[in-house]
């Protein structure tokens, strides 16, 4: 069959790219963050807000230089992109262990790697995604985007692992190599742009590709309508997650019941990937967003209650890694279904710009409701209908523009 021959053949790409992808800027400073932050303010004496505002700059730097990544990759070829942000952004978290006490300094380093580092969000990596595939393009992009899911279950134990080792300037050493020694080798083996291409360099740059350029999509209002409707998404998705362990205890969980129940987020995370990416070679993908991307709104009702139980939590973090586990690649695949892939990078970089302003400065203004209020039930409650709102907004998309082969639905 054609789907199943399209999947034997990409392989190697859709392997080297989850394995890019987690080991990237998206995922590797988010997850290990809080494992390292308790380590630098005793160390510093640095307040937990200064250090979690990382985050917040690489956030800043994401929106600014995105876009400008994703014109390299789509000028001068994803390949080279890639290669070339892997390195610097492995020798950029390297120098994290070189902290001498400034705040100003550690800000900078944040603001550093995000800028080297760039080439490897999932603007890079996905574009070669949907060149490969089209039948099978959104299970394939679920596949590649697992990467981020794995990440979220074994990054934090590794550094763990790391920090007792090796102390916690040791550890940002033994982090820094994962993408110079496990991604890089994998991607200059197996990460092509396109099928059939050389290895040499000169020939990186993919053939020209079917669609919008960058100006003609940020003059169609389908590029500010999907933008717009991430906001609400990443907002709700990205406050709740970093703040989970403090939402469960403040409806009663005990420690040891949170600590059990918090590492299957990820494994959520991956099945949302999947299951996400199978549905949408099917199914209309705004409606598949539409329908779970709204189950969240009511599994938080559970919240309402002053007490939960574990089996509520579970439920809970079910639908919130569901909707984690659907963003990245809902976005990859919306981007290519309606705006093409000649100009995919630049115009994803974009678009993934709203997402991280939704998510980045979330975890932030979710906690600081919980500072002034002692409860997080109305802020919940605001980011899940507004994930909801969303999600629906996406209907009003339209058929898609550019599915052009093996009947898959327009």
């Amino acid at each position: 069959m054609p789907e199943v021959n399209e999947l034997q053949r990409g392989a190697g790409v859709v392997a080297s790219s989850a394995v890019g992808i987690a080991l990237g800027l998206s995922p590797l400073p988010f997850y290990t963050l809080g494992v390292f932050a308790p380590h630098l303010a005793h160390e510093f004496g640095w307040p937990m807000a200064q250090i979690m505002a990382g985050l917040s700059i690489m956030t800043i730097m994401v929106v600014l230089m995105g876009p400008v990544a994703g014109w390299l990759a789509d000028r001068h070829g994803v390949r080279r992109v890639t290669l070339t942000s892997l390195v610097l952004f492995s020798l950029a978290v390297m120098t994290f262990g070189l902290q001498n006490g400034d705040i100003r300094v550690y800000w900078l380093t944040w603001g550093l790697a995000a800028t080297v580092g760039v080439g490897t969000l999932p603007a890079t990596w996905t574009r070669a995604i949907n060149v490969w595939f089209e039948a099978r393009k959104g299970l394939a992009l679920g596949l590649a985007l697992t990467g981020t899911g794995i990440a979220g279950m074994l990054l934090p134990g590794y550094t763990h692992w790391a920090i007792d080792r090796f102390g916690w300037r040791g550890a940002y050493v033994a982090l820094a190599l994962l993408p110079l020694l496990i991604a890089l080798p994998l991607s200059i083996r197996y990460f092509r742009a396109t099928p059939g291409e050389r290895v040499d360099a000169q020939r990186d740059v993919p053939p020209p590709s079917v669609g919008l350029s960058f100006k003609e999509a940020i003059r169609d209002w389908r590029f500010w309508f999907i933008g717009l409707a991430f906001l609400p998404i990443s907002f709700a998705i990205g406050g709740p997650i970093p703040n989970m362990k403090t939402i469960l205890s403040t409806h009663g969980l005990a420690d040891a019941e949170i600590l059990s129940v918090l590492p299957l987020i990820g494994l959520f995370v991956i099945v949302g990937r999947l299951a996400g990416g199978w549905l949408v070679d099917r199914i209309w993908a705004p409606l598949v967003a539409a329908i779970l991307l709204s189950i969240p709104t009511l599994l938080q009702l559970v919240l309402l209650r002053d007490r939960i139980t574990v089996g509520n939590a579970v439920v809970l973090l079910g639908g919130l890694g569901l909707a984690a586990g659907m963003e990245y690649d809902l976005l990859a695949f919306l981007t290519a279904r309606y705006f093409g892939t000649a100009s995919y990078s630049t115009i994803y970089g974009a678009l993934y710009s709203f997402f991280a302003i939704g998510a980045g400065f979330a975890s932030m203004i979710y906690a600081h409701i919980y500072d002034l209020s002692h409860t997080f039930d109305r802020i919940l409650m605001f980011g899940s209908v507004g994930m909801a709102c969303g999600a629906l907004m996406l209907l009003g998309l339209g058929r898609y523009r550019y599915a052009l082969a093996h009947g898959v639905r327009r």
